[in-house]
């Protein structure tokens, strides 16, 4: 009777865990806190590892709580979308009131968390809440202007970890805001392609034109654009504190032209195919962008 009782309580937290990690989207959460620490590290002088763990643990509560209050609100449209009607409240695995007591406790461990770092951490991230869930994700269903206002909590993280390394914001963390900030939209256009048929079913406007066309496919080779020049700036000595070799820029560079040929792909063919194609580049991108950053900065 007692090992029957201990497998239900087991079984019970093994799904609980599931659905913790689907609500606050383990995947995206990490990838963000990828950034924040890549951020710290351009912006440390001496690496403290109670810093990177402390920054990796706030980031995650900070990113999962967004991600918990936006599938709340949103909780009505999801269980019409095929992408989303499984998720833990829709599919009703998970209550409002559960997600919302995570979704809180998540908030205020995060904000304590990044404030013991310093408090400009702790109030960047607290903006980043708020952006995305008080005006980005209501405005999903109104504008696709919501992709330009997301843009903003999306590039914060990278400028967070160096703004929790040095309690400073100035031309550096500037700068990592802004090649993260104009990454998000061929980014999320891309996805936004590929997903398009199924957000209609949520009344979500994510596409700039409104449709899978020739100008919403111009938009993400401007945007695509905007972003390489963004991300090499560092090489040219006029960023303060942030540098960049010659070699790592011009690897960037290459990088940032292979996302550039699938967004003339997707100008071209103007077909699902292709914009997950260009999704796929840009994750490769922000990644292995971040990396040669941290690299260059060690090796040069």
């Amino acid at each position: 009777m007692k090992t029957a009782i201990g497998t239900v309580k087991s079984t019970s937290w093994t799904l609980f865990f599931a659905d913790f990690k689907e609500i606050t989207k383990v995947r995206l959460a990490i990838s963000v806190v990828f950034s924040s620490l890549a951020g710290y590290l351009l912006g440390a002088d001496q690496i403290n590892a109670i810093s990177l763990i402390l920054l990796a643990f706030g980031g995650y509560c900070m990113v999962g709580a967004s991600n918990v209050y936006n599938q709340i609100i949103e909780k009505d449209l999801d269980a019409l979308m095929n992408r989303t009607r499984n998720r833990p409240i829709p599919s009703g695995r998970m209550s409002v009131n559960r997600a919302l007591f995570i979704a809180v406790s998540l908030t205020l461990l995060g904000v304590v968390t990044l404030y013991i770092l310093n408090p400009k951490t702790a109030m960047f991230g607290a903006i980043s809440i708020f952006l995305y869930t008080s005006i980005y994700t209501p405005l999903k269903t109104k504008t696709p202007l919501c992709v330009f206002v997301g843009a903003f909590p999306g590039a914060i993280p990278f400028m967070l970890g160096w703004v929790a390394a040095t309690n400073d914001f100035g031309i550096e963390p500037g700068t990592l805001f802004m090649i993260q900030f104009f990454w998000q939209f061929p980014h999320f256009w891309s996805l936004g392609w590929m997903l398009d048929e199924d957000y209609k079913k949520g009344g979500f406007k994510m596409l700039p034109t409104g449709k899978k066309d020739g100008g919403t496919a111009l938009q993400i080779i401007m945007y695509t654009i905007w972003m390489m020049v963004i991300s090499v700036i560092p090489a040219f000595g006029i960023t303060g504190r942030l540098h960049l070799s010659i070699p790592a820029a011009v690897l960037i560079f290459l990088m940032g032209l292979v996302m550039l040929f699938f967004a003339f792909k997707l100008y071209e063919k103007r077909d699902n195919a292709s914009a997950r194609k260009l999704m796929l580049a840009s994750v490769s991108y922000i990644t292995l962008m971040q990396m040669v950053y941290v690299i260059d900065k060690f090796i040069a």
